[in-house]
């Protein structure tokens, strides 16, 4: 799509000025062509300058969302980017993409969600203006019971994105919170579809949220005290540089996501390895249980009051308050010696 060359070329030259005549010869069409579709990108809301004898401007503060802006920061160039607005849920999106065909690495990447949707069932509060709402399609050959893996290689992805775009430290809580300064900046949903044939994962969808501004008007109340954002501020392309990085990411860890680098990276972020934690479950009281390490399927290794061990393959968890703030080295086969006190 032409409109898609032009506002790559102005991204390309973002703050300075690119000629109407420069742009039309790029693109092989006429200026008026140009005019045309530059007044289409300013509809959509792009701060585009025009001056007579000097061309158009592209405000380098802006913080749109676009494919253009997306790719000129990634890495895995063959990613197929689809942008949106507004969608009811860019996971139900991706699925239907992903049912007619759509290949590994397509990403489906909006800037609010009309119905979005967490773990267990819950809605995700997605406004816009304040968050990044992407899913991307991963067509990993490998067993259902390993998917897991997928969920751990999107939080290390964001976590990572996270920590880069903004210099402060990420942590993970498992399974797939990403915290910053305790507080939870972005929720993941995996979805996947086995092929009946194989007997393998079909396609799988990564959903990441990540809160990138407060919202107008805060958060909601039942979201307040545990709910953070990257930042107050509207930072130049922050959330094409974070797709961009979390995609990257999803994409090298998927590549071998039994890398032994990939695991100790997702242990190291650990928010609740260490610490007192209740463990939650669905129609069940919670249960208070200390979290001493990780098994290598990702599992939660925990001990109750009791002294019973268990190894959590899923559900959620809670951090009730710090117990050791520091965790020994891994040993043999991925276990902290010592971790349980």
């Amino acid at each position: 799509m032409k409109k898609e060359e032009v506002l790559a070329l102005l991204l390309e030259r973002s703050g300075s000025f690119v000629s109407g005549a420069e742009v039309a010869e790029s693109l092989s069409v006429s200026r008026s062509a140009v005019w045309k579709w530059v007044e289409q990108l300013r509809a959509e809301g792009y701060p585009i300058e025009s001056v007579t004898n000097r061309g158009y401007r592209l405000d380098g503060d802006n913080d749109l969302l676009s494919a253009p802006g997306i790719r000129r920061h990634l890495r895995h160039g063959e990613a197929d980017i689809r942008v949106f607005d507004s969608v009811d849920s860019t996971n139900a999106v991706a699925k239907r993409l992903a049912s007619e065909g759509a290949a590994h690495g397509t990403a489906v990447v909006a800037g609010s969600q009309t119905a979005g949707r967490g773990r267990l069932g819950r809605s995700f509060f997605s406004p816009a203006g304040s968050g990044l709402y992407l899913s991307v399609i991963l067509r990993p050959a490998l067993p259902p019971t390993e998917a897991t893996a997928i969920t751990c290689c999107a939080a290390v992805a964001t976590a990572k994105a996270v920590e880069a775009v903004t210099g402060r430290a990420a942590e993970i809580k498992w399974v797939n919170d990403v915290l910053l300064d305790g507080k939870k900046v972005s929720g993941i949903l995996t979805e996947a579809a086995m092929s009946l044939e194989t007997g393998l994962v079909d396609y799988v969808v990564a959903g990441i949220g990540v809160n990138t501004r407060p919202p107008e008007g805060g958060f909601p109340a039942e979201l307040r005290n545990i709910a953070g954002a990257l930042g107050a501020e509207r930072l130049p392309e922050l959330r094409c540089r974070l797709a961009a990085a979390i995609i990257d990411g999803l994409l090298d860890g998927c590549a071998d996501l039994k890398s032994e680098a990939l695991f100790a990276e997702y242990r190291r972020r650990s928010a609740v390895l260490g610490q007192e934690i209740l463990v939650l479950a669905p129609g069940r009281e919670p249960r208070e249980a200390l979290a001493l390490d990780l098994g290598r399927d990702y599992s939660l290794l925990v001990r109750y009051p009791d002294g019973s061990s268990a190894a959590l393959s899923s559900g959620e968890v809670s951090v009730r308050r710090a117990s050791f703030s520091i965790l020994p080295p891994l040993g043999e086969g991925g276990c902290a010696a010592g971790a349980d006190g």
